[in-house]
């Protein structure tokens, strides 16, 4: 586990520090008004130590802290796993909050301006333009955060994507340090409009993650793979040949907050999600260029993770056929 990754978001913001702002106020409140709540989730807790920075007396303090080991509780003992079945990824709810806020509370009060006042002319056309301007731009934020159900396809060879987006690059490496050999590197961009939760692309064990702060480059250029602030996840197959894979999720020019919940030794299954980026960005792909491998996209592909498949390995005995 890479020192720097002391939370599930290593570049911080302006909204986690809000958040954990609120979970500080939320949690005076608890102890203060609802002490029988507090005794009981202490006593369904599990864990022997604490990982937070903070106090912990529900899940909801380790919604930032889950790559951490210490406290946790049983599924069943957690009353707020609903949160997880929402339309929208629970790690931006907070930011669809704030920017809806932002766009739709001011979009309702200029509407309310308009219908009650007697505005017209320039003024009134300009009061309209804001409103629809406004709008649209909190139906965007609402849309980039949402969380769609992705059933993987049937097959145990296939490689599937690990974001939505558009295949910027297909690259035979020579030698790939974290493979140990000859591999391909997939980029794939996502634009604004895509979902930005990255799945796993294989049942598979995390086996190390590393983050490097650095640029903010536009993610369709090459060099943002290099330069750009990225998180690696190495993973291993959980089944012979315990193939090596590694995902890279990597910033954009707008996009700046990598979210990763992940810690090694997790256990993934094929399409699981485990992390994303917010609003817009880049994730790579690198897998085993071996015999019998057979890549089916190219540049300008559009995929889907956790459903379309970038790649399939051979079947037992069918690369030497």
């Amino acid at each position: 586990m890479d020192p720097q990754l002391t939370s599930i978001q290593p570049g911080g913001g302006v909204v986690i520090r809000l958040e954990l702002a609120w979970g500080g106020l939320r949690r005076l409140w608890l102890k203060t008004f609802r002490r029988g709540y507090v005794r009981r989730m202490a006593a369904l807790r599990r864990g022997e130590a604490n990982g937070c920075p903070h106090e912990v007396l529900d899940p909801r303090d380790l919604k930032f802290y889950r790559n951490q080991p210490g406290y946790w509780w049983e599924p069943e003992d957690d009353p707020f796993t609903g949160r997880d079945r929402l339309p929208f990824v629970r790690a931006g709810l907070a930011e669809l909050i704030v920017f809806s806020s932002l766009t739709w509370g001011p979009a309702l009060v200029l509407a309310w301006w308009l219908l009650s006042s007697s505005a017209a002319g320039p003024l009134a056309w300009l009061g309209w333009t804001g409103l629809v301007t406004l709008a649209v731009f909190g139906a965007i934020i609402a849309w980039f955060f949402r969380n769609p159900r992705r059933i993987p396809p049937d097959d145990p060879f296939a490689v599937l994507s690990p974001a939505d987006g558009t295949v910027v690059e297909v690259t035979e490496l020579d030698h790939d340090e974290a493979i140990g050999g000859p591999a391909v590197q997939i980029g794939i961009f996502l634009s604004l409009f895509n979902v930005h939760i990255n799945r796993s692309p294989r049942p598979a064990r995390v086996i190390g993650l590393s983050y490097r702060r650095g640029k903010f480059l536009n993610a369709m250029r090459p060099e943002s793979s290099r330069e750009n602030e990225q998180l690696a996840v190495r993973l291993e197959e959980t089944q012979s040949p315990f193939r090596p894979l590694v995902v890279r999720q990597i910033t954009g020019a707008v996009a700046r907050r990598i979210v990763c919940w992940l810690k090694p030794g997790d256990l993934l299954s094929t399409g699981e999600a485990f992390g994303m980026i917010k609003l817009g960005s880049r994730t790579e792909i690198v897998l085993p260029r071996e015999p019998g491998l057979e890549l089916l996209v190219s540049r300008g592909r559009k995929v889907r993770a956790g459903t379309s498949v970038l790649a399939r390995f051979a079947e037992p005995g069918e690369e030497i056929n």
